[in-house]
């Protein structure tokens, strides 16, 4: 049985305002490629599908469109658990209609763990996926009044730990054929390297959980929420996937990847990372003017031929240069419009809509 890893593919973001649409689209296509051509037959998606909780109707379009072809491919069993992004009710509210395409979708914690766990089949090959979701402080912590700030971060921990625990037992129980158990989870695990895009999932340390505090039943564990792939805690049993593609400027210096895993005669033969493909080209230029100047000759485009993205990183200061505290939001807003090319000579109505704001706003 081939199992595929991935994460966090934050469908509808944008990288300082600019559209990722091309680049997810190029992604999700080179996925569904993947999948047919190396007969995936289980795909895990542990959280951070969309990057908001009200995701455009593009990005759920693009989601479904693809599900629609996974489901149509030589893959048996699609599992999707919801991240700290995602909207769990809006993740959750297809569920039954998802179910009858074997696409398993767990928002958010279910009060039974049961309904976190599932057994999947393909052939003569068994697996058991405990589909953790992110777990909200409210969905696993019972409050206790009176409890100061080192009591809720330990008690939430600890309840965190213990669904994890009691997601091992559930599984360990059903397991009469001692085949491969996978946990999935969206987290951040003690150890592991972040870039400057993840959003803190928690208030200071609350929820960080070292590696050998994940139970010994998961033979695998399919994380999710850091966007670099790497292996937690020296086990190369607990993997965060990464995100598939560069979402901010500080991940240019790693490779993204998925995680194949394979199974056979009910034990893990092997882990592999694959490297996703750049499917834009984003630079970073350091140095004067004249430097990042010089280094623009560098700057190409590849094979999917969008165009590249680049941010300068000057180490002088200009003249001209102004504090945006300087700025007046007159000023503020004619620099984004000619940024945008809208020209507000011909456009009074949106110089007028704007006055109108700003004066409100200043009245209040």
């Amino acid at each position: 049985m081939k199992i595929l890893h991935t994460a966090d593919w934050h469908l509808g973001h944008r990288l300082h305002e600019q559209s990722q649409i091309e680049e997810q689209k190029l992604f999700l296509n080179w996925i569904e490629n993947y999948i047919t051509t190396q007969k995936i037959d289980v795909l895990l998606i542990s959280g951070d599908v969309f990057d908001t909780g009200s995701p455009s109707n593009q990005s759920k379009k693009m989601y479904f469109d693809f599900l629609v072809k996974i489901n149509q491919s030589h893959c048996s069993h699609i599992i999707i658990t919801g991240g700290n992004h995602d909207s769990p009710e809006m993740l959750n509210a297809p569920k039954e209609l998802l179910n009858a395409l074997s696409i398993k979708v767990v928002g958010k914690a279910p009060e039974n763990v049961a309904d976190e766990v599932f057994e999947l089949s393909v052939n003569n090959e068994k697996t058991i996926i405990g589909a953790v979701p992110y777990l909200r402080d409210q969905d696993i912590r019972r409050a206790v009044a009176g409890e100061n700030f080192d009591e809720l971060v330990n008690r939430y921990k600890t309840a965190l730990i213990n669904h994890y625990n009691l997601v091992a037992e559930y599984c360990k129980s059903i397991n009469k054929d001692n085949v491969p158990v996978i946990a999935m989870g969206h987290l951040f695990a003690t150890g592991g390297k972040v870039s400057e895009s993840e959003q803190n999932i928690y208030v200071g340390n609350l929820g960080h959980i070292k590696a050998d505090e994940f139970p010994t039943v998961f033979d695998y564990i399919a994380l999710g929420h850091l966007h670099r792939p790497q292996i937690v805690g020296d086990n190369p049993k607990i993997r965060y996937s990464g995100s598939p593609h560069i979402l901010s400027f500080s991940e240019l210096n790693y490779d993204k990847k998925i995680i194949v895993i394979d199974t056979n005669h009910q034990k893990v033969l092997s882990i592999d990372e694959v490297k996703i493909p750049r499917f834009r080209e984003v630079y970073q230029l350091n140095g004067t003017i004249n430097e990042c100047i010089n280094q623009f000759e560098n700057v190409i485009s590849n094979t999917y031929q969008l165009t590249p993205w680049v941010e300068i990183v000057l180490d002088e200061l200009l003249e001209s240069t102004k504090s945006i505290k300087e700025l007046k939001p007159e000023e503020v807003f004619k620099l984004k419009c000619k940024e945008e090319q809208i020209d507000l000579k011909e456009q009074s109505e949106i110089w007028d809509a704007f006055n109108e704001i700003l004066q409100q706003v200043k009245e209040q």
